[in-house]
Parts: C-alpha cells; structure tokens; sequence
C-alpha cells in the first residue's frame, strides 16, 4: 500500500483516520469499527463491503 495514499484516506462514515492493517490487508477506522478490505492493492472504501470488527480487535 502506497503510503502517499495512506495519508490522503479517511473514513468515509466519519472521516477519521485509517490503520492499516498490512497483514490483514485491511483499513481499520476504530470509531466506526470497521475494516476495510484491500483488494488486489485497491482500498474497497464501500461500508457494504466493510466488516464489524470486535472491541478487541479495536484494542489491539
């Protein structure tokens, strides 16, 4: 993942800051709880295509 692009990505409920999650290939907004996938390189920022993550995972 492209760090410039990184920087430029919010959330799109909220528009708080991602984590990126590169093992996971994901985009994690931790107010929202939700991950975002990466696929194939490309962030799907879609909340349909988003999972709930736990509060667990939001500690992590």
């Amino acid at each position: 993942m492209d760090s410039k692009l990184l920087d430029i990505l919010a959330c799109p409920i909220c528009k708080g800051k991602l984590l990126y999650k590169k093992n996971d290939q994901e985009l994690v907004c931790r107010l929202d709880r939700l991950a975002f996938p990466i696929r194939d390189g490309i962030p799907i920022m879609l909340e349909r295509e988003a999972r709930r993550i736990t509060e667990h995972e939001v500690e992590k």
